[in-house]
């Protein structure tokens, strides 16, 4: 199984001490540009099980120069964009300019509801994310994130980042995921997992709809695989997940709601396709 969405952690070996913990056994270590270094070596240290991302504040002025840098140099992925920059911004129309080009995905954090006082919005202007879609058809999008999974419903409400209850059909990220065939859905954190969960009967729907447009990442903080240490990032929006490992609970989802065959799409084939991955099964 293949976590797409490891943070690179501090300490040598913490990122094959998580997947061996929660019994995945390949990931894509998400990394800045700044710590290229160092998920060398944990590649290197572990041969066959990572790979690797790269991130870098689109503001910066070599912000192009390092994401094409690291691409050319094995990256498989430009993300997680976590940044508070609008989605149409010039920043990031550069940004999914360098991904058609080097023919990689660009996955993007979108939140607005803020998980601490004082946080400020990533990825504004989601409603009015399609045109960028319609705007850049050679660039593969990969939606992440609380706004992107609150908008599988119709209904999404201002005041908390993370809705619970019945999903009402015909969500922006439901319908454009069926619309768009440049835009896939990274189904990690406490965000993906609340809004499959708080709707069983329509996640069964929306996961058959899109069960080539999905992978399995975790986004977990948990120390060893089993919840321990510190999960979620103590972000107290994500309370319902303390204390639990968070690739864990999400592979136990979708084993519920999801054939055999469509969960091996989601936590495997999908992600080694999209990232053109060649481990060994």
């Amino acid at each position: 199984m293949l976590d797409a969405h490891l943070h690179l952690r501090r300490d040598a070996d913490a990122c094959f001490t998580h997947i061996q913990g929660c019994g995945v056994t390949h990931a894509i270590l998400l990394t800045p540009a700044s710590e290229e270094s160092r998920a060398k070596e944990e590649m290197a240290r572990r041969a066959g099980r990572f790979a690797r991302s790269v991130s870098a504040d689109p503001a910066l002025p070599d912000a192009s120069r390092m994401l094409s840098d690291a691409l050319k140099d094995g990256a498989v992925l430009i993300g997680e964009l976590k940044y508070h920059l609008a989605l149409d911004s010039p920043e990031m129309r550069r940004v999914y300019d360098i991904a058609a080009e080097m023919q990689v995905p660009v996955m993007m954090h979108i939140q607005t509801f803020p998980h601490f006082q004082g946080e400020m919005p990533y990825n504004t202007g989601y409603t009015g994310f399609d045109k960028m879609l319609r705007a850049y058809p050679r660039t593969t999008f990969v939606g992440h994130g609380d706004l992107f999974w609150a908008h599988i419903s119709a209904e999404v409400p201002t005041d908390r980042g993370y809705p619970t209850g019945p999903v009402k059909a015909g969500g922006l990220s439901d319908r454009w995921l069926s619309d768009f065939p440049n835009l896939y859905g990274d189904l990690s954190a406490n965000s993906a997992n609340n809004a499959l969960s708080r709707d069983p009967d329509f996640s069964r729907g929306f996961i058959t709809r899109h069960q080539n447009k999905l992978y399995f990442g975790s986004d977990c903080s948990c120390a060893d695989g089993h919840g321990g240490g510190v999960s979620q990032n103590n972000n107290p929006e994500a309370a319902r997940l303390a204390g639990k490992c968070v690739a864990r609970e999400t592979l136990t989802l979708l084993q519920h709601l999801a054939s055999p065959e469509v969960f091996r799409k989601m936590t495997w084939n999908n992600g080694t396709q999209l990232f053109k991955l060649h481990f060994q099964a």
